[in-house]
C-alpha cells in the first residue's frame, strides 16, 4: 500500500511490474482493486499504476468537491509526484471520461488513451445513475445504504459477469462517503467532451461492451467522430466491466495497442 499527500488530501495507490508506466484510472463507486487482473498483466512488460480518486477507496474523503476536474487535477499532480512525465492512461467509466480530460488538458502528459464503457457525453448514463446525482436522492440511499447494498447484489448479474464482482463492489461502496457519491457522479452526468476531442492528436482505444446497461454502449460513436486518432474494440456479449467480463481478451487487446509504436514524422 502506498499513499502521496496533495495540496488537497492523501492519494492511495498500489504499483505493480517494471518498465515503462501506465496509469489506471476506476469508475464511480469503484477503486483501483478493479485493475488487479489488469495489472498482473501488464504488469510483466510495463510499470502499472492504479490510484484511488479522491473520495474512493482508501483516499482521503475531506474534500468539499468530487468532480471531474478534480480528479483531472489529481492525475496532474499523481504523475508530478512520482516523477512520471509522460505515461499512457487506461480509464474505466468514469476513469476514461477524465483519461481524455487529462489528455486535452495536460497534452504533454498523455502518450495513448484507453477508455473502457466510457461517457463522452453524460447524458448516455442510464437513468438510476443519472437520478443518483441529485441530492435527495443521493441522501435517501445513504440512509437506506443496506437496501442499496443488497439491490447491487441482486443487480449485479446485469452489470458484471466476474462473480466476485458483488464483493468487489460491496467492499468499494463501504468506502464511499455521500459527497463522493453524489457530487462525482452530479459532475459526470454535465460533462459534455465533444466539443474539444479534435484536440486530442494521440492514439485512442475505445473498448466498450454490447451489453453495457450503465452507460449506453454507442458511446464509442462521438469519440470516433471527434478524435482523428481513435480506433473501437466493441465486445457484443459485454457488459460494463470489460476488464472483468473478459478479462484475457481484453489486457491482450490492450498490451497490443500499448506495444504498437508510434509512426515517425516526416
Amino acid at each position: 500500500m502506498s499513499s502521496i499527500t496533495t495540496d488537497q488530501g492523501i492519494v492511495h495507490y498500489e504499483v505493480y511490474g517494471r518498465g515503462r508506466p501506465v496509469i489506471l484510472l476506476h469508475g464511480w463507486l469503484g477503486s483501483w482493486g478493479l485493475w488487479q487482473e489488469t495489472m498482473a498483466y501488464l504488469g510483466r512488460s510495463y510499470r502499472t499504476y492504479a490510484m484511488d480518486f479522491w473520495g474512493f477507496g482508501e483516499s482521503g474523503k475531506k474534500r468539499d468537491t468530487y468532480a471531474v476536474q478534480d480528479f483531472v487535477s489529481l492525475v496532474d499532480q499523481f504523475m508530478d509526484r512520482l516523477g512520471i512525465s509522460e505515461a499512457p492512461l487506461i480509464g474505466h467509466s468514469m476513469g476514461g471520461t477524465v483519461s481524455l480530460s487529462v489528455a486535452i488538458q495536460f497534452p504533454h502528459r498523455v502518450s495513448k488513451v484507453v477508455v473502457v464503457g466510457s461517457p463522452i457525453v453524460g447524458s448516455s448514463l442510464a437513468i438510476p445513475l443519472k437520478l443518483a446525482g441529485y441530492r435527495f436522492v443521493a441522501f435517501m440511499l445513504f440512509n437506506m445504504m443496506w437496501a442499496f447494498r443488497g439491490g447491487i447484489k441482486v443487480a449485479s448479474p446485469f452489470i458484471c459477469a466476474d462473480p466476485q464482482f458483488p464483493r468487489m463492489m460491496d467492499k468499494d461502496l463501504s468506502s464511499t462517503t455521500l459527497e463522493s457519491f453524489l457530487r462525482s457522479i452530479a459532475s459526470l452526468r454535465r460533462t459534455d467532451l465533444r466539443p474539444k476531442l479534435s484536440q486530442l492528436q494521440i492514439p485512442i482505444m475505445g473498448v466498450y461492451g454490447g451489453r453495457d446497461n450503465i452507460v449506453h454502449p454507442m458511446q464509442w460513436r462521438p469519440l470516433v467522430q471527434g478524435a482523428p486518432q481513435t480506433k473501437v474494440v466493441f465486445w457484443e456479449r459485454a457488459q460494463h466491466f470489460v476488464m472483468l467480463d473478459m478479462a484475457k481478451e481484453f489486457t491482450e487487446t490492450v498490451k497490443t495497442f500499448l506495444d504498437e509504436e508510434e509512426p515517425s514524422e516526416g
